[in-house]
């Protein structure tokens, strides 16, 4: 290891320290959806938002021309639905989860977005 001198020593005390600045973004899908709040550099869709915004991190937004849209919870709608994918269930009760091998309808649950 090698020694430094008085005057490196100094030099180095004294010399700038490099602030990166600080940053808060949203990133969010090409349809607007949110990816994540993130203090972060990463390979997606963002914009720039304010330390309150980035603090609340809320989850029921959508991003629209280049701006926060909050969605009203009470504008989404959950419904089973049948299908090829989901928990199978017994074609005549929903009620009751049977095993793949039995007859069956499987059954999903579907979000919709009403305005």
């Amino acid at each position: 290891m090698s020694e430094i001198t008085l005057e490196e020593f100094w030099a180095i005390l004294h010399a700038p320290i490099e602030i990166k600045p600080i940053f808060y973004r949203l990133y969010y899908n090409d349809d607007g959806t949110l990816i994540c709040y993130s203090m972060e550099e990463l390979p997606h869709n963002y914009i720039e938002i304010d330390v309150a915004t980035y603090s609340q991190r809320q989850s029921n937004v959508r991003v629209i021309d280049k701006k926060i849209i909050v969605i009203n919870p009470a504008s989404y709608v959950k419904k089973l639905t049948p299908g090829t994918t989901g928990t199978p269930c017994d074609p005549r009760n929903i009620c009751i989860v049977v095993a793949e091998d039995q007859p069956h309808t499987k059954w999903s649950l579907k979000t919709n977005e009403t305005s």
